[in-house]
């Protein structure tokens, strides 16, 4: 894949620090010979973010709350003033309060799930309408992160499930709207992560340990590997792919129990 993605420039959003998944696709973007922007929320983020920016040659950072209309409006407005297209966006976004993270589904408050739904979807569809006017000329790519808690019950995965199975199908319904003008739409659904957000789930040691131990190829996706697939979804590589949910854990999504040795 070396550079499949020269020439190209896209938008990351949802950089924590070194760790993060987003950062592990734009590193492997900016390998591929991607031209890179960033997004952060706040002073604190923007410190993080700035180092790891500037180590892949971007000077593109752009303040953006996703919960806040005006300021994705002008992060954008900003971005289009250096760049009048672009060719990806990564949408690596998605919040719920943590104490809502252990116990029971069914404790699920209203308020947290139309928060945890405002920020881990609604705000994609958010973005993608904002990034269709600099890709409808000459096509592109959006993609978003998802985990099989989507479609298959998680212990303390709770109400980021249920928001995780309306990403994937907001993915779905955006592929088909925009299709047409060549904008493709994915989601990449990774195993369990030793990430800032993946920390906040309860139990997220025990699932990662189980995920290594049970799946096929007995490992854990890697950043590496999770950059790897979204360079192939936003180059010319993936010129027929959209829609899809693309998944990069090892193998665990096809089993239907433990591996013998662990039953």
């Amino acid at each position: 894949m070396t550079n499949s993605m020269q020439g190209k420039r896209g938008l990351i959003m949802g950089v924590a620090n070194d760790r993060s998944i987003a950062w592990g696709i734009a590193r492997s973007m900016h390998a591929a010979g991607a031209e890179l922007a960033f997004t952060y929320q706040g002073e604190a983020f923007a410190r993080r973010v700035e180092p790891l920016a500037a180590s892949v040659g971007s000077d593109i950072l752009l303040d953006a709350d996703v919960t806040d209309d005006a300021s994705l409006d002008a992060a954008f407005s900003a971005l289009a003033d250096r760049w009048p297209t672009i060719d990806f966006v990564v949408h690596a976004i998605a919040y719920s309060d943590k104490s809502e993270l252990t116990g029971r589904f069914l404790n699920t408050s209203r308020a947290n799930f139309k928060h945890s739904m405002d920020i881990s979807v609604y705000s994609f569809i958010e973005v993608a309408r904002r990034a269709y006017p600099m890709m409808k000329e000459n096509g592109g790519c959006l993609l978003t992160l998802t985990y099989q808690g989507s479609n298959r019950v998680v212990p303390n995965y709770n109400v980021m499930g249920v928001a995780k199975a309306a990403l994937e199908a907001a993915t779905r319904y955006l592929a088909n709207d925009l299709g047409p003008d060549g904008i493709r739409v994915n989601a990449i659904s990774p195993g369990p992560m030793k990430t800032l957000a993946g920390a906040a789930i309860g139990g997220a040691r025990k699932t990662f340990k189980h995920t290594e131990a049970n799946a096929p190829l007995r490992a854990n996706a890697t950043l590496e590997a999770i950059g790897g697939t979204a360079v192939y979804l936003a180059s010319d590589a993936g010129a027929c792919t959209t829609g899809e949910i693309i998944r990069v854990d090892g193998g665990f999504h096809v089993l239907g129990m433990p591996q013998p040795e662990f039953l």
